[in-house]
């Protein structure tokens, strides 16, 4: 259903205002329109559900009753009897046990120190590593010390133990291991 402009009379296709050639007003025919809401949703709208609110107040209600009646059932309970007034004994003292004298055995206190100074040497050690970005994790075994590090087979590795050798030996450890991430042992040598 074309509408046809009246000025120059071509053919127009319908939804157009003004005729696209001539710019001429069109006729607007008559179209139906509607009052209802042209839009929505299909559940129909609600009020607020007083329901609810009430179950709610009355539950609170509740509680508040249940524990209210507990509380006062608590403080009208008796109190417990007062306890007899305690009675003085005097002429009759138990003999105290004797203290035991707690004097750390000699060699307990040599092991304590020596393990001390292999913890300190050990340090140092991951301390020189670090510097050099050789970063190594020492790990004391005995008489012994594991170096963990990636850096095993760096030639600059054993340069960097022989400079903590002294404090190394000077601590008790006598043999120093290097090992790869794996676990393997890349070298070991005498300290």
């Amino acid at each position: 259903m074309n509408a046809v402009c009246p000025a120059c009379g071509i053919a127009v296709v319908p939804g157009y205002v003004r005729c696209p050639r001539c710019h001429a007003g069109l006729p607007v025919g008559r179209t139906k329109r509607t009052t209802a809401d042209p839009g929505g949703t299909a559940v129909v709208q609600r009020g607020f559900p007083i329901s609810a609110l009430v179950v709610a107040v009355g539950v609170a209600a509740a509680i508040i009753l249940v524990f209210g009646a507990r509380r006062g059932a608590r403080s009208a309970a008796p109190e417990p009897a007062a306890l007899p007034t305690p009675v003085e004994v005097t002429g009759v003292v138990a003999p105290r046990p004797a203290a035991p004298l707690l004097v750390p055995a000699v060699e307990t206190v040599r092991a304590d120190a020596a393990e001390r100074d292999r913890r300190a040497a050990a340090g140092e050690l991951e301390a020189a590593l670090r510097r050099q970005r050789l970063w190594g994790l020492p790990e004391i075994v005995g008489p012994r010390i594991d170096v963990r590090s990636g850096s095993c087979a760096d030639p600059a590795m054993p340069a960097a133990i022989d400079g903590e050798r002294a404090v190394l030996h000077g601590a008790g450890l006598t043999k120093l291991r290097c090992l790869a991430q794996s676990g393997a042992v890349v070298f070991e040598r005498d300290l």
